[in-house]
């Protein structure tokens, strides 16, 4: 399974492959993050984050895409341009009629260090360990897109772990 996971934005999209090996480990396949520039207008900054992560769709070819879900925030207009590069992100994983799935701010922290309001810093650090890599990652967006994506490999190896669980509990004798 591999899985991109996209950290929105109309300055810096984030994105970053994780797959699972066969012994269940995680293996960092790619990361990187789309810039198209602050000069641009926002519809050509959104067409260059569509385009982007399309490319990467293309030659990694993942299995699912995972993305952070909206949360709310103070400044009005910077939700609005930010649910903007979340909409030309779920096209672009649409295009390829990729399965997504969206996880809370507070979700993907808690999969990934263990405490849910874990800051920044903590989260780059645990993506460090759980990849297994001795340098950092492109950018901060980029690690944050490795976070989302363990987060969901995580998630779907706890659903499979319970199904299995309760397909033997009721195919045990009574």
């Amino acid at each position: 399974m591999k899985v991109l996971g996209i950290d929105p934005g109309s300055i810096n999209t984030g994105y970053g492959i994780v797959g699972r090996g066969p012994n269940g480990s995680l293996i960092h396949i790619c990361d990187g993050a789309i810039s198209p520039g602050a000069s641009l207008p926002i519809a050509e900054r959104l067409l260059k984050v569509s385009e982007g992560l399309r490319e990467v769709i293309d030659e990694h070819k993942p299995d699912a895409v995972s993305i952070e879900s909206v949360f709310f925030a103070k400044n009005v207009k910077s939700a609005i341009i930010l649910g903007q590069a979340r909409g030309a992100a779920l096209l672009s994983a649409a295009q390829f009629g990729l399965p997504v799935f969206e996880y809370a701010p507070t979700a993907i922290k808690l999969a990934i260090t263990g405490y849910g309001l874990s800051d920044k810093a903590q989260v780059q650090k645990m993506v460090k360990l759980l990849l297994k890599s001795a340098e950092g990652f492109k950018k901060a967006d980029a690690s944050d897109a490795l976070a989302i994506a363990i987060c969901h490999i995580h998630h779907c190896h706890e659903s499979v772990t319970a199904a299995k669980v309760r397909l033997a509990a009721a195919s045990r004798p009574r």
